[in-house]
């Protein structure tokens, strides 16, 4: 029984360190981003670091599927976008600490149109179903 119990507490913690789900990520102090995001992640180890794997935003591939890491304490959420003039790409990237589950606060850049604001991402599941 307490083996069944150790293996219990060890996968509990290990599920409670994934960053799988709906983040809202709010930017704020930006020329033209302001507001609140929903990023859907999932957390499989699929981009090379242990934690990493697809993201969406506000539940689209946008028209390219985004991509994030969790390297040294830091999570960085990557989408791209084909610019206006049919060439490769525009970035908006989402870059927080992150740590134990947890994504706490950082920097927004849309790159390509050069906007920069604050982030602040929210609780794990907090996205609104509106």
């Amino acid at each position: 029984m307490t083996f069944v119990v150790a293996v219990f507490a060890l996968s509990t913690a290990a599920m409670a360190q994934s960053y799988t789900g709906d983040w809202p990520a709010t930017v704020t102090s930006s020329q033209r981003d302001n507001g609140v995001n929903c990023i859907s992640l999932t957390d499989d180890g699929s981009y090379g670091a242990k934690h990493s794997g697809e993201a969406k935003l506000n539940g689209f591939n946008n028209p390219y599927p985004g991509y994030f890491t969790v390297v040294d304490g830091l999570i960085t959420v990557v989408f791209t976008y084909p610019s206006g003039a049919g060439d490769c790409c525009s970035y908006q990237v989402f870059t927080a600490h992150a740590s134990n589950g947890q994504i706490g606060s950082g920097v927004f850049n849309a790159l390509g149109i050069t906007d920069i604001g604050l982030l602040k991402f929210g609780k794990k599941g907090g996205c609104s179903s509106n």
